[in-house]
């Protein structure tokens, strides 16, 4: 089914639809980029793979026009059979969420196995979304790293578009999500030298559109492209814009202190945007970030949004609550991988369940369940979540701050603060895999089950697993607040429940 957003992308970009074009694989798929990707190409008409980590029922739902092939970017052979029969494969992946350390060799090992499992089933063009700096300077390691994957596909025999962005504007974004809650919680800026820094910021729909007309333009393979938005900015100015936007009085003052770890780690603990992410995107600042041409403007020619329309229209699907893509759809970056409850050997160590019997309907019940988390809070104690949360961001762990993708929908894999959805079953079960900090492994679960008549009963379990003393300690130190905690959250939810 063609969205109105689609109808909109498609009438602004100038190119068409070009049915000589086959498969078309997207890696990445389930990331913030290629989630948004995915149904544009589904609804110009393109016939669409898209490659995942983990295969799950929830893809096939979420893309029921699409095929789905389960494969790791790590492990050539999985590669070569994702990409057979493909025509052309947008690369989307990118391993930063894994840490500064870790993330430009796995990048440049996952290009590499992509790279040569294209080559060797006649792939016939490769589009990779990388990241926008000068090549001469000394770049961050997240800059150099994406230059590298560029590098070794241009090593290869597969032409390769690459498209250079900087920073990417749009609702759910990591880098509009650090923006807005920044500009939103701190009156007074201490700005340092380096965010005099200039850079070119692109909304998220010209990316998306840039992405589909290279693909229908043939003369856009093999070469190398700046897209960037309508203007150009410093950080700071960046960060006024955000402000008068919102209608907030925010002052800037000069900073001694310029240390991009210091700032990184304030940031992840002001925002939702987990340690990790914020270093390798702060890392990046020192840099100069636009384009250093222009020549995608003349073969796709469409107007180029401003940072301060890109910030409007953000604000204005959160407003809406039709975020459909979020940074945290793809971190922790092991989240697919993760042990599930049914994975586990054994029962798990330790259970805690509670439950009441009421006559409201089971729809109602969990509807009331289904807006637990984010900004709606956990209705009772929610000062004791936010305490766990905070000690888990000290820890550098993701924290309660991660929030929601959508305020009143979920689906598999979306995070609830520092859970993240395993299961849903319609106005049956709802069950959440802990992704902070433990000792172990834990879950939460919520169970409506009827009894008789109109009577359901709505329960809660917290499941367990763990092995060592320092486990079973931590068990032990939480159990007196579970009484407290989960007897009450479910009086909380029967209350809330409207038919």
């Amino acid at each position: 089914m063609v969205t109105h957003s689609e109808i909109q992308l498609f009438e602004e970009l100038p190119t068409s639809f070009n049915p000589s074009i086959g498969t078309v694989l997207v890696a990445g798929a389930t990331g913030y980029i290629g989630g948004r990707l995915v149904p544009e190409l589904i609804g110009r008409g393109y016939t669409v793979r898209v490659m995942v980590r983990a295969e799950s029922p929830e893809q096939e739902e979420r893309w029921p026009e699409a095929e789905v092939v389960a494969a790791d970017a790590l492990i050539e052979d999985e590669v070569f059979q994702a990409l057979e029969g493909v025509d052309t494969a947008y690369y989307l992946i990118h391993s930063m969420l894994v840490g500064p350390r870790k993330f430009e060799d796995a990048d440049t090992r996952a290009a590499h196995n992509f790279r040569m499992a294209a080559e060797a089933q006649g792939v016939k063009r490769i589009i990779y979304l990388g990241g926008l700096g000068d090549t001469q300077a000394h770049l961050s390691t997240h800059l150099s790293s994406r230059t590298k994957v560029a590098d070794e596909f241009s090593r290869g025999s597969v032409p390769t578009t690459v498209l250079r962005a900087a920073i990417i504007i749009g609702s759910g974004s990591a880098s509009y999500e650090m923006i807005n809650h920044l500009v939103r919680k701190i009156p007074l800026f201490l700005v340092p030298s380096w965010a005099k820094t200039r850079c070119q910021p692109i909304g998220l729909r010209d990316v998306i559109k840039t992405l589909v007309g290279v693909l229908e333009l043939p003369e856009t393979a093999g070469r190398t492209f700046d897209i960037g938005g309508a203007d150009i900015l410093t950080y700071e100015q960046m960060l006024k814009t955000h402000a008068e936007i919102l209608g907030k009085k925010r002052r800037f003052i000069p900073s001694p202190i310029s240390n991009i770890g210091f700032y990184s780690y304030i940031t992840s603990l002001l925002t939702p945007i987990p340690a990790a992410i914020t270093w390798c995107l702060m890392e990046s600042v020192m840099h100069d970030v636009v384009c250093e041409e222009n020549e995608i403007v003349e073969l796709i020619p469409f107007r180029r949004i401003s940072c301060k329309e890109a910030f409007v229209l953000a604000l204005s699907r959160e407003e809406q609550d039709t975020v459909s893509t979020r940074w945290s759809d793809s971190y922790p970056p092991d989240y697919e991988l993760a042990i599930k409850l049914s994975e586990i050997n054994g029962a798990p160590t330790y259970t805690s369940s509670y439950s009441l019997v009421t006559s409201k309907s089971a729809d109602s019940l969990f509807r009331s369940i289904t807006h637990i988390g984010g900004k709606n809070g956990w209705f009772h104690s929610t000062f004791l979540w936010r305490i766990r949360g905070g000690i888990d961001r000290l820890l550098r762990g993701v924290g309660t701050t991660r929030g929601r993708r959508s305020a009143s929908g979920l689906r598999v894999n979306d995070v609830v603060d520092f859970w993240r959805v395993e299961e849903i079953t319609h106005s049956r079960q709802l069950l959440l895999r802990a992704e902070m900090k433990v000792p172990g492994y834990a879950w939460l679960e919520f169970r409506v089950d009827p009894i008789s008549g109109d009577k359901n009963r709505l329960s809660v379990n917290a499941y367990y697993k763990t092995k060592g003393l320092w486990g079973r300690t931590y068990w032990y130190i939480f159990l007196p607040f579970h009484h407290f905690i989960f007897d009450d959250l479910i009086k909380q939810i029967e209350r809330r429940s409207t038919d």
